[in-house]
């Protein structure tokens, strides 16, 4: 080994050893960047024309993030009062109710001694309280984690910024170290919008769907202010990163300790069932129709990603098995030979 070698060899340790450095760095914020990136991705055309308006890149970029802040600071601000208040009434309904009467109510009456009903009820008394418990320390851990939620919320409206006002110029960057032929990028680039945008749309229209399907069920199972509810949980639905969920299982509870069983048990079944269902099946439909992707792989990436980078992994898991479709594809036609994929790199 020459003194050459001996160089390339250090060149190459010391460029590796400073990626690995920047990865472990920002490995702990690695996801508010990536929501940064996504979200500089979904506002971009709104951001175009503001800009076309404005003349100004700095101002318009800081009019989006301002206008994601207040609408971030409304969703929370509705979504806390909606649980606060649920949870105080679900608190004092728990109070008032006498659990062992309820028990004896669903039991048939040939189970409902005083013993059985008695037992039951303290079992069901003891989850109850081991709920709320774990629904407080999860609050406690929440309030404590407050600085680095907050710390996180800058890294994603920072990366946003620059997402919307350099975002254009980023890529083309990237584009210009990539190693692969003009046409291949696009590929790759076109999976990345087709995989995002239809997510981004299965999103909306899922929300919508399930919205709508439990406003059924609040009717149906005698919810009082049933529309307004139903209005809540379309809009909660339609956030990314959240569900629901968030709406309907707090109103089933409080169905139950309403006294009202059968109700609850009616919509627990309804909820889990057809709200859910719609979630599981429709989404990865959306995803598959538009992006010609077969339904099992985009099922399988979204629950593999979701495991492993989280609620961003709707996203990010069947784009990268869209990736290896792409790269199967061209290994099967036989263009993965360097003078077909690859730059020609000069001398």
């Amino acid at each position: 080994m020459d003194k050459t070698d001996i160089k390339n060899l250090i060149n190459y340790a010391l460029i590796i050893g400073l990626f690995i450095l920047a990865i472990i760095i920002i490995n702990p914020i690695i996801q508010p960047i990536i929501f940064g990136i996504l979200l500089g991705y979904i506002f971009l055309p709104i951001y175009k024309i503001i800009l076309k308006k404005l003349k100004n890149e700095n101002l318009s970029a800081i009019i989006v993030c301002i206008a994601i802040i207040v609408i971030i600071f409304i969703s929370a601000s509705l979504m806390f009062t909606t649980l606060l208040k649920q949870s105080i009434n679900f608190y004092f309904a728990i109070q008032k109710l006498d659990m062992v009467t309820v028990v004896r109510e669903i039991l048939p009456s040939s189970w409902s001694s005083t013993e059985l009903s008695t037992i039951i009820a303290s079992s069901i008394s003891t989850s109850i309280s081991n709920l709320l418990a774990a629904v407080l320390s999860r609050f406690n851990n929440l309030v404590l984690n407050v600085p680095v939620i907050l710390l996180k919320l800058f890294v994603t409206l920072f990366v946003f910024f620059f997402s919307l006002k350099d975002g254009e110029k980023a890529i083309e960057y990237l584009k210009s170290l990539s190693p692969l032929k003009k046409e291949v990028e696009e590929r790759f680039f076109k999976q990345f919008r087709d995989v995002t945008n239809s997510v981004l749309v299965g999103q909306i229209i899922v929300g919508i769907l399930q919205g709508i399907i439990a406003g059924i069920g609040y009717f149906i199972f005698g919810v009082p202010n049933a529309l307004l509810i139903t209005l809540l949980t379309i809009i909660i639905g339609i956030i990314p990163l959240i569900g629901p969920w968030l709406v309907w299982i707090p109103v089933d509870i409080y169905l139950f300790a309403s006294g009202k069983i059968g109700a609850g048990i009616g919509l627990l079944i309804y909820g889990a069932v057809l709200i859910n269902w719609i979630d599981t099946i429709v989404r990865p439909l959306i995803v598959s129709r538009k992006t010609q992707i077969n339904s099992a792989i985009v099922i399988i990436g979204m629950i593999g990603g979701l495991f492993v980078f989280g609620v961003l992994g709707l996203i990010i898991g069947p784009l990268i098995l869209a990736y290896v479709l792409l790269v199967f594809e061209l290994y099967r036609k036989d263009k993965m030979g360097d003078d077909l994929i690859f730059k020609k790199l000069e001398k």
